[in-house]
């Protein structure tokens, strides 16, 4: 297989695409912290596209992951300057394969946080985008920032040697603002609701911390985009890698895979510039919100909907549980008759197509997605992805019982660690386990009901919901997933 990286760009096999412009022309005006697939599959794609037009070799992107767990990836850019395939695959097992080039630099933090706030305070650098995680924004449940988080106290300490986002962020706007150069805008690109007011009132939280005149400046100064992103993006593992790699015809120390299907609709918020995104699909609107809450609520929430019960029931594999009727039905009900009711078509998104793309894509069997990751990290998820509809049926008086049929799963599943099968498996809760360990260590199911931080305050008033949710929860200890299922649709209380 054929090394990647600058010198062989000019020869890649038939099959792959490269990039469509002088890369040596390209320069970083974007940094974006938190290189890992999905970006590589979603923001990058946008940008790279806008490379290949002209004027717009200011946009190229400056790579940054601050993670210990990243020096794999920082080892792999290194060696090919910053290059990466993408394979996107279609559900009717067409594959795409392109090498990106437009990360034209890259920084590893902790080898040397002087010089990544050294960039992000230089002047060509005009947004800072963030993929971080839902968690990553350290705002508790009430939206207020965990001030006493240890890498945030680590860095309001050092501020010259930072750990964490925010650390360098504000200290690198803390470095414009006192050189007289203009703030970049914050842009984030994760999976949760108004993700820009969120990022905003995490940054503004430390930065007031840091120093309120900063804060202040902030306010007035620095944008904050609200943006909707889709693209299912699964992790790729050593097998998955020799897989890519075997497609592609290289050697790719970072490959990434991919549906074919990209979606990104983003508030036009961009004082200081932007790529012209809207001319390579990207939806520029003023309000994201209405798209936000189709998606969070009709995809993510259909991805929490299916994530324990299907993984309970010994499946692995998305696609494998959307070609089981009884799953397939499930999840088709739950968007057609809990979540999509409460919506509104949009321009591009006609809701009674999308929830049956949904499930196309769901079936994918080329990305090979997987049970784990969807359960990954649920205390996060559920409060954002499914409250907003459970709350939406219950004071509708609405019929909520697939929801309490979830949270019955997610009861079980973070309290027993086996599925159906007797097979073990870790509990990855990295960002809610001081709201889960009670819930863990109480004999009680109500427990988890009874906790407002997790499930919201409607849920253990609603005398119905509540009866359903303790039933399903006996169930599913007596007989498993899949009769417990079977049976939802003639449950009686």
């Amino acid at each position: 297989m054929a090394a990647l990286n600058r010198q062989t760009l000019a020869a890649l096999p038939p099959a792959v695409v490269g990039p469509k412009y002088d890369r040596t022309a390209v320069r970083a005006g974007i940094a974006h912290i938190g290189v890992g697939a999905f970006h590589r599959a979603h923001l990058a794609i946008y940008t790279d596209r806008c490379l290949a037009n002209a004027g717009q070799n200011a946009w190229g992107i400056l790579g940054i992951n601050l993670l210990p767990h990243d020096r794999p990836l920082a080892e792999a850019f290194a060696a090919q300057d910053g290059l990466y395939s993408v394979t996107e695959m279609a559900p009717d097992g067409t594959k795409t394969s392109l090498v990106l080039g437009v990360m034209v630099d890259y920084l590893y933090a902790p080898d040397g946080p002087e010089a990544v706030l050294a960039r992000l305070a230089d002047p060509a650098i005009r947004i800072v985008s963030l993929t971080i995680t839902e968690g990553g924004y350290l705002l508790d449940e009430q939206g207020r920032f965990k001030l006493d988080d240890p890498t945030v106290v680590h860095d309001l300490a050092h501020r010259d040697a930072p750990h964490g986002v925010f650390g360098f962020i504000i200290g690198a706007l803390a470095l414009r603002r006192q050189n007289g150069v203009p703030p970049f805008t914050v842009m984030s690109c994760d999976n949760l609701r108004h993700n820009g007011d969120q990022a905003r009132r995490a940054c503004l939280a430390y930065a007031k911390a840091y120093d309120p005149a900063l804060a202040a400046w902030m306010e007035t100064e620095v944008d904050f985009p609200n943006a909707m992103v889709d693209r299912i993006t699964p992790a790729t593992d050593a097998a998955r890698r020799a897989e890519l790699n075997a497609i592609t015809g290289l050697d790719d120390r970072a490959p990434v895979i991919c549906e074919d299907f990209i979606q990104w609709v983003l508030e036009d918020k961009f004082r200081q510039g932007r790529p012209a995104w809207e001319d390579v699909g990207v939806q520029i609107v003023d309000d994201v919100t209405p798209y936000e809450e189709a998606k969070i609520r009709l995809l993510n929430g259909a991805h929490q909907m299916l994530s324990y019960p299907a993984f309970l029931a010994g499946l692995r594999g998305v696609d494998e549980a959307l070609r089981d009727p009884l799953f397939r039905d499930y999840l088709r009900d739950f968007l057609a008759n809990d979540s999509a009711v409460w919506l509104k078509s949009l321009p591009g998104m006609e809701l009674t197509s999308y929830q049956r793309l949904l499930l196309e894509r769901f079936a994918n069997r080329a990305i090979g997605d997987r049970l784990d990751r969807l359960c990954l990290d649920g205390g996060p998820k559920i409060p954002g992805f499914l409250v907003p509809t459970l709350d939406a049926c219950l004071s509708n008086g609405r019929d909520a019982r697939r929801i309490a049929f979830l949270l019955a799963c997610y009861d079980r599943y973070i309290k027993v660690r086996k599925d159906d099968n007797g097979e073990s498996y870790p509990l990855r809760e990295p960002n809610a386990m001081r709201l889960l360990q009670p819930i863990i260590d109480s004999p009680s199911p109500m427990t988890l009901l009874e906790c407002e931080e997790l499930v919201g305050t409607r849920a253990s008033k609603d005398a119905r919901f509540v009866a359903q949710y303790l039933a399903l929860r006996k169930q599913l200890d007596e007989q498993g997933v899949r009769k417990t299922l079977t049976a939802l649709p003639t449950l009686t209380v």
